[in-house]
């Protein structure tokens, strides 16, 4: 699996605890975001949502680590958004429930709120969980079939509300864009060539050069 785990400002210091809790598993690991406090460019929420969204339609990314001081904000802008579905985690119980019932791709983590004493133990403690388990394979028991008909609705409703990724990409405003595209090494994960989808590949390759 590849994992891109997208920090905003406000969470930058939390990068190197969710890499750490990340470690060992077995996964690929995109550093995307912010990376570290000061001498970067700053990316709110509005531009880590989009950042999460264009890997995700791009195929570079299979899962999404997110979030923000609340987790809240990281949460409803990345499901503005096509075919994502984001779970909020604040708990290793959440971490566990969200991939068996949601099938999720993308969670979204309360990085300041409550974020004290052993707050990086906590998150390799939502990871342990988060990786326990099947995603997608429905809890409890007798719930799985009613849970698996319900994902399949979800995914054709985000398809019916939505405008597809590429012409979200043409109507967005065309400094939000750059300003995630030129973001240190963000355009270098987007390799032009690459991009299966045409519709998006028109409107990256105008950033990616």
């Amino acid at each position: 699996m590849i994992i891109a785990v997208i920090n905003e400002t406000s969470a930058a210091d939390k990068n190197r605890d969710i890499l750490a809790a990340l470690e060992g598993r077995g996964h690929q690991i995109i550093n995307a975001g912010m990376t570290k406090c000061g001498n970067q460019p700053e990316l709110s929420y509005i531009h880590t949502s989009l950042m999460a969204a264009i890997l995700l339609h791009t195929g570079k990314a299979d899962l999404i680590v997110g979030g923000c001081g609340t987790g809240q904000g990281f949460m409803n802008a990345v499901m503005q958004y096509p075919g994502i579905i984001c779970g909020h985690i604040l708990s290793p119980l959440d971490a566990w429930l969200f991939p068996q019932i949601n099938g999720g791709n993308c969670i979204s983590l309360a990085l300041n709120q409550g974020y004290g004493w052993a707050g990086e133990i906590n998150l390799k403690f939502i990871f342990d969980r988060y990786f326990s388990v099947e995603n997608g394979c429905g809890y409890p028991e007798h719930r799985k079939e009613p849970q698996r008909i319900s994902r399949a609705l979800l995914n054709n409703v985000s398809e019916i509300t939505h405008l597809s990724m590429g012409s979200i990409l043409k109507l967005l405003p065309s400094d939000l864009l750059k300003h995630v595209m030129i973001y240190p090494g963000f355009k270098d994960l987007i390799h032009k060539h690459s991009l299966e989808n045409e519709e998006i590949r028109q409107v990256l390759i105008n950033y990616a050069e």
